[in-house]
């Protein structure tokens, strides 16, 4: 399964092959007690529940047990188990100057990363690598960082790529590519490391509304309030789908992590109700004709809201106004509804699964949130009553409402976000409340943990501040705020940590994309301050299945030359900001001024010269 979660397609095929002709599955035998040759697709379904990279998430827990040193249990006898270090005889001695190197598992990913590993050891040193200055150097295994290091980040640019707010952010799967969407109806590919604009994604009609990457890392979808779908492929930017199957604005757009063969689903929610499961092929990057689609109304009005997939892929579960949380299953190939809770009496806007587990959180209107776990086929919960232990400034609230919620990297704790300006951190098992982190003076709809370390937490506000948290002392580590000059402070809409852990993105209500990080910020300064594509918002043609053309050129946009660099006005950047474009590296000097034209229409464009 670890193959065919990733590129590896035919060597996955091969095994599978293989492992059937020389009949080295588990046997399985019928009610006669008959044996029969034991079937891949059985082993599937016998262990859906185990992730495709569990082997690798073994073994990283493995790794910090064998280090450690066993001291004999008689004096003067050595123990076989020597003193750690995968060893048998060596002693503490002898292991002394055998490092691990941190970032060694990274290479072994395979489309889905696996988690990096959670690092530290002696103190924290700055190494030069390829893409820059980088804490994480040789580092031992298995252990964490102090937190005191996440006050090292820092914000290397802002780039005002956007006319509009932009609501949603994310990363790819690798963590070297960033992704916006806007209310300009826009969505945008920047370069995580020198923050490039490498392309726009044009064809929606309205605003964007959500993104989703699937786990192979080979497609992005995203969705709009203008009630469609658009799927593009991330090795050549070619639009692979335009899904229309709801009458209503997109709410929330996921890829199911489940793998069945070559089946995949793409989740979306929608304004209208219903929610639609779209079937793709991870060989061909094809979608079915239609959707299988649930509609959910129980009474006039009904929106789906939020949605979030367990993971492994077995679950998923939507929140929607009528209070009501559904769950479908997907063991049996296709979605089925097997629950609707009513526990909520208010919306329930935020719903999140925890990273390890078929439990999930839920965050209501009502003021409350609840932690879910599956026994014995019943959904049952613990109540998170946001009026616990309340601060002062919660007498001033009419209503309180739970804005957000998210699980720390290792599940341990729950927290939320409520409109009293407060996030509070409780323990997951128990329901029993840890901390209250005040800080936020605007109310929060951004809480991002750290991909790999449980005690970092990343929040973002109403307010412009951006905050790092450490979640096992309830103590803030670091605050940015968004400032822009001239206009007050930008509201950040959303935020997302790159898998690595090296960075982390956030966009605002100005169009401004943010990139923090560790180390060095010299390659962000080759870069302008504002980056638009002279054809970003240029009008567009559409055929009977709706996809695009520029309306101008008659092609396709991402068949069209390399476009030109501007800023918000449309002044071209100089020569050696153009060079930034992906196709005009090795461009010309005359090559990369624009000439301007004028049509038939009396307006002025700029002519490309290749």
């Amino acid at each position: 399964r670890f193959l065919q979660s990733g590129p590896c397609q035919n060597a996955a095929e091969t095994l599978i092959r293989e492992v059937e002709e020389k009949e080295l599955l588990p046997t399985r035998r019928d009610w006669t007690g008959k044996e029969h040759p034991g079937r891949y697709e059985d082993l599937v379904k016998l262990y859906g529940h185990i992730s495709p990279d569990h082997l690798l998430q073994v073994c990283q827990r493995v790794c910090p047990l064998l280090e450690e040193v066993v001291p004999a249990s008689v004096p003067g006898i050595h123990s076989l188990l020597g003193a750690g270090r995968q060893s048998l005889l060596r002693t503490n001695k002898s292991c002394k100057h055998v490092v691990w190197k941190g970032l060694a598992l990274a290479a072994l990913h395979c489309g889905r990363p696996p988690e990096p590993p959670v690092i530290y050891g002696s103190p924290p040193s700055i190494v030069e690598t390829g893409h820059g200055r980088r804490l994480i150097g040789s580092y031992r295994l298995g252990q964490l960082l102090p937190t005191a290091v996440y006050s090292h980040m820092k914000m290397h640019k802002r780039i005002l790529g956007h006319l509009s707010s932009v609501y949603c952010v994310t990363f790819d799967r690798t963590g070297r590519r960033i992704f916006t969407g806007s209310d300009d109806c826009l969505v945008k590919i920047w370069g995580t490391d020198e923050g490039r604009l490498l392309a726009t994604l044009r064809g929606h009609a309205a605003e964007i509304s959500d993104m989703a990457v699937s786990y192979e890392n080979t497609m992005l979808a995203a969705g709009s309030c203008d009630k469609t779908i658009r799927v593009w492929c991330l090795q050549t930017c070619v639009p692979l789908a335009v899904l229309e199957g709801h009458s209503a604005s997109i709410t929330s757009l996921q890829f199911s992590p489940l793998v069945s063969g070559s089946k995949r689903f793409l989740s979306s929610t929608g304004a209208d109700g219903t929610i639609c499961f779209w079937q793709w092929d991870a060989r061909t990057l094809k979608f079915g004709q239609g959707p299988g689609k649930f509609t959910e109304r129980s009474r006039p009005g009904v929106q789906m809201i939020c949605s979030s997939f367990s993971a492994g892929g077995m679950f998923l579960a939507t929140g929607s106004t009528d209070h009501i949380i559904r769950v479908f299953y997907f063991g049996s190939g296709q979605p089925q509804k097997i629950s609707e809770l009513e526990s909520h009496t208010d919306k329930v806007d935020s719903i999140q699964f925890s990273n390890c587990s078929d439990r999930f959180v839920s965050g209501s209107r009502d003021g409350t949130a609840r932690i879910w776990q599956l026994h014995q086929q019943e959904w049952r919960s613990i109540l998170l009553d946001m009026k616990y232990n309340p601060p002062p400034l919660e007498d001033k609230v009419t209503k309180l409402k739970v804005t957000m919620v998210a699980w720390d990297r290792h599940d341990n704790t729950v927290i939320t976000a409520a409109n009293n300006l407060t996030l509070k951190v409780w323990n997951s098992t128990t329901g029993n409340l840890i901390h209250i982190l005040m800080g936020h003076e605007d109310e929060v709809f951004v809480l991002e943990p750290h991909p790999f370390d449980p005690r970092i937490l990343f929040s973002a506000g109403h307010d412009g501040n951006a905050i790092v948290w450490d979640l096992a002392r309830g103590v803030k580590i670091r605050s940015y705020f968004n400032m822009i000059e001239g206009q007050g402070h930008g509201a950040v809409f959303d935020c997302k940590c790159s898998p690595d852990g090296q960075h982390f993105a956030a966009t605002d209500s100005h169009g401004h994309l943010l990139i923090f990080g560790f180390g060095s910020s010299s390659k962000y300064d080759k870069i302008a301050d504002q980056m638009f594509f002279h054809t970003d918002y240029r009008p567009l043609i559409r055929d009977v299945n709706n996809y695009v053309l520029d309306e101008q050129t008659q092609q396709a946009p991402h068949l069209m030359p390399p476009p030109f660099l501007v800023d918000v006005d449309g002044n071209p950047h100089p020569p050696p900001y153009q060079r930034l474009v992906p196709g005009r590296e090795s461009c010309r000097d005359q090559q990369l001024i624009p000439q301007m034209g004028v049509t038939s229409s009396g307006t002025c464009q700029f002519l490309q010269i290749l």
